[in-house]
């Protein structure tokens, strides 16, 4: 039998958070931390790969969202103004421990992470991580592909038809925008499915999407193959399932690699752990003590003691587990290949900011995997486009309806916490879509107004803001954006029906949601 495929894909999203009026916001960190941490860590992988001329194969799924954020001047200025802060304290963190010999060479890796990050953030990228990424995908390394347009759960979204279908749309357009080329996949929000959504990826021209294990094991009729390949929905796009052994191997809370003891602990951070006048420069506006960036720690077990974080003690862990991925991979196939008559497809889909926020060692670890792969004849690292064209023949079957949330299903983001939203994302999409439908062809004011109102109501349907709530994470944060967004769009849904915009508020609007330029209201008629 040929060589197996591995299909990694990493899901790259973090929801729209640009507040132009305040000068430091809390909630503005998540993208710089993640910038640091997993995507400059993730595109300095590539380029090693590629200098190496290593033949890897990866999937990155970039949401617009994330995309749109990236872009922007003011949160670009933010991300090196805060990079500059991180200069600033390792700098005196390695003065302060020189006399420590346990963190001093910590120290030291920091401040040259963070001076490093700069360089290649302003000189190599041209602070253009999307044009970065889009380097690594003509260079064939990557294969890129797209997500809904705010993250929106899509089948809490059905009430409006119109509603998917916007999300859809509008996601496509941004990523054509950005790359120059349609996407072949789509990432569903929280790999949310239910049946009928094919038919809108087939109608823009996707061929493929992901789901969890259950989407495909429950499907109709059973797959032969189960997830080791994909299906053929009704629409005729291809499904494809995720790995359960190697989620786990990942994943786990119990057995995956980042709890080893050797990697570094997340939790222990200098933000916390010294002199609050020491840290209040680089802590928020509030004073807070938060998460700075600076963890001298190892997991050491499950304990409050932690022992100092030994880097290269770490390497050699990653190269062991990374290994052990590959073995395990191994395993997996020759025993499939006794039962199936074509080559199996593992696929393994993954959070990226697993890598290298929450998994300090996760990009090493990766490049290990890729390089292992590389070298080995009988499973070899793929994308899911890559598998079609080799095996173009599907089974056909219904997907099941599914996500990859706690208990496989929808309660994550429809529980007691969250469930008052849908009542009102519902009504006002609704109203938003009968005016859309009344103005086929706007004046200018009321095209601004309508297509501002759709933003709003977009930046509202983000499953980010139901997943706060019901995890009980930054919930007054998620309550007030949901809030905000809808009271937006109903604002300028009634400007609209008084047939008076208010221009001034328009702009100011235009000037703070300011995502999806190309964005036009008929999308959503």
């Amino acid at each position: 039998m040929a060589a197996g495929s591995l299909i990694l894909v990493l899901h790259a999203h973090l929801p729209f958070v640009r507040h132009p009026a305040h000068d430091d916001f809390l909630e503005e960190r998540w993208l710089a931390e993640a910038i640091t941490e997993t995507y400059i860590p993730l595109l300095e992988m590539l380029g090693s790969l590629e200098r190496d001329r290593v033949p890897a194969r990866l999937t990155i799924s970039l949401s617009p969202t994330l995309l749109a954020m990236l872009s922007d001047r003011l949160l670009r200025a933010r991300y090196l103004r805060h990079l500059d802060r991180l200069v600033e304290l390792a700098e005196k963190e390695e003065r302060r421990t020189r006399a420590d010999g346990r963190f001093h060479r910590l120290a030291e890796m920091y401040l040259t992470r963070f001076i490093r990050a700069r360089t290649l953030f302003l000189d190599e990228w041209q602070q253009d991580l999307p044009g970065a990424f889009r380097a690594y995908q003509e260079a064939g390394l990557v294969e890129l592909i797209t997500c809904g347009a705010t993250h929106g759960f899509l089948p809490l979204l059905g009430v409006t038809p119109a509603a998917v279908r916007a999300q859809l749309e509008v996601a496509v357009g941004e990523f054509r925008r950005f790359f120059g080329r349609d996407p072949a996949g789509f990432w569903l929000p929280e790999c949310a499915y239910e049946p009928g959504l094919d038919a809108e990826l087939a109608r823009l021209g996707i061929r493929y999407f992901f789901l969890d294990t259950h989407g495909i094991t429950h499907a109709t009729p059973r797959p032969v193959y189960g997830v080791y390949a994909p299906i053929a929905s009704d629409s005729g796009v291809a499904a494809f399932g995720r790995d359960p052994d190697s989620s786990k191997q990942v994943w786990s809370a119990d057995e995956g690699y980042p709890g080893d003891f050797y990697y570094r602990d997340f939790y222990r951070d200098v933000g916390f752990d010294l002199d609050y006048d020491y840290v209040r420069p680089y802590l928020p506006p509030t004073g807070q003590r938060i998460h700075v960036g600076l963890k001298y720690h190892r997991i050491t077990g499950k304990t409050d003691h932690k022992e100092p974080y030994e880097p290269d003690r770490a390497r050699e862990r990653v190269e062991s587990h990374a290994a052990h991925f590959v073995a395990a991979r191994l395993g997996q196939m020759d025993w499939l290949a006794r039962s199936m008559d074509r080559p199996p497809a593992i696929v393994c889909p993954y959070d990226a900011e697993l890598f290298g926020h929450w998994w300090f060692e996760g990009p090493l670890w990766l490049e290990a995997v890729l390089r292992r792969l590389a070298v080995t004849p009988t499973l070899r690292a793929a994308t899911a486009s890559d598998d079609l064209t080799r095996h173009p023949t599907l089974q056909r079957a219904t997907p099941s309806a599914s996500t990859w949330g706690y208990k496989g299903y929808n309660e994550v983001w429809l529980a007691g916490q969250n469930d008052w939203i849908y009542r009102h994302l519902h009504a006002t999409g609704e109203r938003l879509h009968a005016l859309c439908r009344r103005y086929p062809s706007a004046d200018e004011r009321i095209r601004r107004a309508l297509t501002q109102a759709l933003r709003e109501l977009l930046l509202a349907q983000a499953s980010d803001w139901a997943f706060m709530m019901s995890r009980e994470t930054t919930v007054e944060y998620a309550v007030q954006r949901t809030k905000d967004h809808v009271l937006r769009c109903q604002e300028l849904c009634a400007q609209v029906e008084r047939g008076g915009v208010d221009d001034l508020r328009l702009v100011a609007l235009e000037d703070t949601d300011n995502l999806f330029p190309a964005l036009d209201y008929r999308v959503f008629a």
